[in-house]
């Protein structure tokens, strides 16, 4: 149960003085529902003002607060802007300039006239000073003394930044005094403030202590829960598996396993042979080998007398590694089946019916599938490992649904194809040992990567045209990045219009926004080799293969993560045949930008690429890393999880090993610390634990 101390945090935000349903709505679009969302909505930056006495004590560009008196009104004529001429101290006049509808409320506020004190910037027009849309006008002076370090915070459409810091600021007013979580000597020597100032001050200014302070208590929350899970499954039992090789000796792959793919493989034989189940992350780049390390770990299962299931996210991925596997494991006569949603659809009822039987009296050896394999309907007869890929494309609750199929709790192996730097890792997948591909298999081609200036775009089409006549196919890119998803959904389409005039059919298309339906037929159209260009944003599934494609176009590439352009280039490169990928990059360059270019050009090492997009997104340029979902933080950026999560994790081990635990009265209070941040499922829930 949930502290009582923290209820005023948890109370609904449309309890608030002034919040209607009108307001509910564009809070609602930012995840502002609750108390606790307002204070732990930090500003993005503070504008900083300065009082002047009259217009001459102030500079062009300067944010200032001034005394004027309004002299004159101009209305718009047409679609021009409505004026106000005021007069300073001096007899300096300044124009107040706003567009649009802002206007109404301008006629009201500075009567003719009247001294009112105003806030904005001070520019210059032609020979004239002009302030545009003044963000504060008051009657007396007192009322904007807040005015000359004011916070601004991330917005929406009906929501101004004066209505958003009210609202705030009542929520502040609501925070209680919680008893400190923090290692009291770890307190003392960072400095930082207790928790409520930190929270005050954070608002009030940019307080490097006070947002560290708030970070860190969020790095603290996960790495407790993350611990809390691990520990938690130390105590349970599950049935040991240990294979006696009779199946894995009659596999026939095509080349012998790298080093890391046998070194993974006995880590997680070992883990199979205990009675406390298996938690562990394979990590492994694109074409590094995951699948071979899969069958492995799944041939263990069934030499045992059990059963294993793999979960991938969507149908055709599910259905490649069902291909996949069967193909690898064609001489050693296990039994391996495919279950999606569509199962019904392909092979109508009986299909799914027979599926189910064999699943049920244990015939069936190894299910493939999407979320259907966790249904209700579907029953195992001993299902003993569950194989998770691309792991953070699954709920918490998903896979919880999935480990209670087993008689006792299954061993568990998640995998993912994007290399997380080693901090992110911890803070993502704390709870679980960690196995890492990095070596790639003999044969395996670099991929030729290119940057292009965006002038060079005929070639590139016509370079993309003598590609496509070969009979090869080509992926093209194009950038889909939040702040203006609008803009840069029209962007993907009118590309795509424009290659379906030159390629006809051959060309189709796949973004966020299609139907579920539009999207798996464009991509299986594309798998296939129906068509031969796929134009996409960067929804491109995930460890999609298409050995025909060796070509990749990566539009505006300065505009995406290291991370990103990584995963991006691994489509290609999956077949017999040279791979290109082409960076094409705008004209204005930043120094951040011309480095991940670079970086791009030097080295294939996805390991490398993510620690070095770690450091450079960490330098300030977060490229809306909020918003992309490769952080599990809301507080906590970049380069406060690198710098502040390893201490994180050694004060939660304190905590748990040294200083009794939740029992404890610091663990008291840590109990809240996890139920502020939401990581209270920790024990029972966190990984399907």
């Amino acid at each position: 149960m949930r502290p009582d101390l923290l209820n005023p945090l948890f109370a609904e935000t449309e309890g608030l003085k002034g919040v209607g349903p009108g307001l509910a709505r564009p809070l609602g679009k930012l995840g502002l529902t609750r108390v606790r969302d307002l204070v732990y909505n930090l500003p993005d930056r503070f504008v900083a003002r300065r009082a002047v006495g009259n217009l001459d004590e102030a500079a062009v560009g300067e944010q200032i607060v001034i005394a004027l008196t309004a002299r004159e009104h101009r209305p718009s004529t047409g679609r021009g802007p409505y004026r106000i001429m005021a007069e300073d101290a001096l007899g300096n006049y300044v124009a107040l300039v706003w567009f649009g509808r802002a206007s109404y409320s301008a006629k009201k506020l500075l009567p003719v006239g009247e001294k009112r004190w105003v806030a904005g910037r001070l520019d210059q027009y032609g020979q004239s000073w002009q302030i545009v849309h003044p963000e504060h006008v008051a009657e007396d002076s007192g009322a904007l003394a807040g005015s000359l370090n004011e916070p601004v915070y991330p917005a929406t459409e009906g929501l101004t930044q004066a209505r958003i810091a009210a609202l705030t600021g009542q929520a502040l007013g609501m925070v209680p005094e919680l008893p400190e979580w923090i290692e009291p000597g770890l307190l003392a020597q960072s400095g930082w403030p207790a928790w409520r100032e930190a929270l005050m001050r954070a608002h009030k200014g940019a307080d490097a202590a006070a947002r560290d302070r708030l970070a860190y208590d969020e790095l603290l929350a996960n790495s407790l829960a993350l611990m809390l899970v691990k520990a938690s499954n130390r105590t349970r039992r599950t049935v040991p598996l240990r294979g006696d090789g009779r199946l894995r000796g009659k596999l026939r792959l095509p080349f012998a396993l790298t080093g890391a793919q046998a070194r993974s493989v006995d880590e997680i034989e070992s883990d199979l042979a205990q009675d406390a189940p298996m938690l562990r992350l394979l990590q492994g780049d694109v074409g590094s080998g995951k699948t071979a390390v899969a069958l492995h770990a799944m041939l263990i299962a069934v030499e045992a007398g059990a059963q294993a299931a793999l979960l991938a996210p969507t149908e055709i991925l599910a259905r490649q590694h069902a291909e996949t596997l069967q193909r690898m494991a064609a001489g050693t006569g296990v039994q391996i089946a495919l279950l999606t949603g569509k199962t019904t659809q392909r092979g109508g009822a009986k299909a799914r019916e027979a599926i189910l039987m064999g699943l049920l009296d244990g015939s069936i050896d190894i299910c493939v599938g999407t979320h259907a394999i966790f249904q209700e309907s579907v029953t195992y007869r001993n299902l003993a490992l569950v194989v998770i890929d691309e792991q953070h494309r699954f709920g918490v609750g998903q896979r919880l649904m999935l480990t209670q199929k087993g008689k006792a709790t299954p061993h568990c192996l998640a995998m993912t194809a994007t290399p997380i730097p080693r901090t992110l890792t911890l803070a993502q997948y704390g709870e679980m040992e960690v196995s890492k591909l990095d070596e790639m298999p003999p044969g395996r081609q670099p991929i030729d990567t290119r940057v292009v200036a965006v002038e060079r775009m005929g070639e590139v089409v016509e370079g993309l045209a003598r590609h496509l006549a070969t009979g090869a196919q080509a992926y093209w890119v194009c950038p889909m990045v939040r702040e203006n998803e609008t803009a840069d959904l029209a962007a993907a389409e009118a590309r795509f219009a424009e290659m379906q005039l030159r390629f006809g059919d051959d060309v189709v298309l796949v973004h966020g926004q299609l139907r579920p339906e539009a999207k798996d037929a464009a991509m299986e159209r594309f798998v296939r080799g129906d068509a031969k260009l796929l134009v996409a944003t960067t929804v491109i599934e995930v460890g999609v293969d298409v050995p025909a494609a060796s070509l990749m176009v990566i539009e505006q590439a300065e505009r995406f993560g290291l991370a990103q352009l990584h995963q991006l280039r691994g489509r290609v490169g999956r077949g017999s045949a040279k791979s290109t990928c082409l960076l094409l990059r705008g004209e204005a360059l930043s120094e951040v930008g011309r480095e991940r270019l670079a970086l791009m050009r030097e080295t294939q090492d996805g390991f490398r690429l993510a620690e070095e997009d770690l450091r450079l997104r960490g330098g300030g340029e977060l490229l809306g890393t909020r918003q992309s979902g490769d952080t599990p933080f809301r507080v906590a950026d970049f380069e406060q999880i690198a710098r502040l999560l390893p201490m994180a994790h050694d004060d939660a081990r304190l905590l748990m090993e040294r200083d009794g635990g939740l029992a404890s009265p610091r663990g008291q209070a840590a109990r809240a610390l996890l139920y502020l941040f939401e990581r209270d499922w920790g024990v029972q829930l966190l990984r399907g634990g």
